[in-house]
């Protein structure tokens, strides 16, 4: 025998506040790292002069020079990603430069913490392989940053399943942030004590916010 008396809309709608604190508590704690990872990077962004956190002067650099088999005719990518399985490299393939003989492949592939520029004669069936490693602030720099495409820039596409695995991960962090903010603005406003206050701070972000996004364009 049902023994709650409380009226059916009562019970859904408490129901669904139950729901929605458990959605804002789990997915918080889900993206509590990734939430961290990305506020950090971007202050190291923001503030590159922190010497605690250079990471450009502290790489290493080495150059090899390699023999290689030609690849078979194909695409730009193709020949890469031959000549990357017998570099023996793995990563996102950037491109410098646009090819204007077909004797030479100039490539970049990056991977966090790690770039190795190739510049491959074909003809000579050598290449030479610049590898340029970062420390950790470097890592944490790159994947802020890293989605593997360019605006503009057509011939640079995710072509490593990393790449599409961690850009998925990046849409997934902020969809996640989405529901953490919707579901905090429906606790809010089920505390009708604090609606007064919640509304000015909420109007006040709404104006900075603003100020960034439209203000800025008017004023200059």
């Amino acid at each position: 025998m049902d023994t709650d008396t409380k009226p059916r809309g009562q019970r859904v709608v408490e129901t669904c506040m139950t729901w929605n604190r458990k959605l804002h508590y789990y997915v918080g704690l889900y993206l509590l790292f990734f939430v961290w990872l990305f506020a950090f990077s971007g202050l190291l962004l923001n503030h590159s002069s922190w010497k605690f956190a250079e990471f450009w002067p502290n790489r290493k650099e080495t150059i090899s020079e390699r023999q290689i088999t030609a690849p078979a005719p194909g695409s730009d990518l193709v020949q890469a990603n031959d000549l990357m399985g017998q570099l023996g490299l793995i990563g996102e393939v950037e491109w410098t430069a646009t090819r204007d003989n077909t004797n030479r492949l100039d490539f970049r592939v990056a991977r966090p913490g790690h770039v190795f520029e190739i510049k491959a004669d074909l003809d000579q069936k050598r290449a030479t392989v610049k590898r340029i490693e970062f420390n950790a602030w470097g890592v944490m720099r790159l994947l802020h940053t890293f989605t593997g495409v360019r605006t503009n820039d057509s011939r640079n596409e995710r072509d490593w399943i990393l790449t599409s695995v961690w850009a998925f991960s990046m849409d997934a962090v902020a969809v996640g942030l989405i529901i953490i903010v919707l579901s905090s603005f429906s606790m809010w406003y089920e505390l009708p004590e604090k609606r007064r206050s919640g509304a000015i701070i909420l109007a006040f972000g709404f104006l900075s916010c603003g100020l960034f996004c439209m203000g800025l364009r008017w004023l200059y």
